[in-house]
């Protein structure tokens, strides 16, 4: 009997996992797929914004320090 019930709550746990697993791998795609319609419609200069929106500025290039 505990046997029996260890091995349901696995298997429980493991449905449980492989659902919310596809659960989100449907929603990042469609993130996705909404980012890309919106690069297609604002065209190539304002990709960048529609990509990387919260990034303010480029990083800037490491200078070595001056002697």
């Amino acid at each position: 009997m505990d046997r029996k019930k260890i091995i349901a709550g696995i298997s429980l746990l493991t449905i449980t996992g492989v659902i919310i697993y596809f659960w989100r791998r449907q929603r990042i795609h469609a993130v996705n797929q909404l980012k890309a319609e919106q690069v297609a419609e604002e065209g190539y200069e304002t990709a960048h914004d529609v990509l990387f929106p919260n990034r303010g500025r480029r990083i800037k290039r490491y200078r070595y320090p001056r002697h």
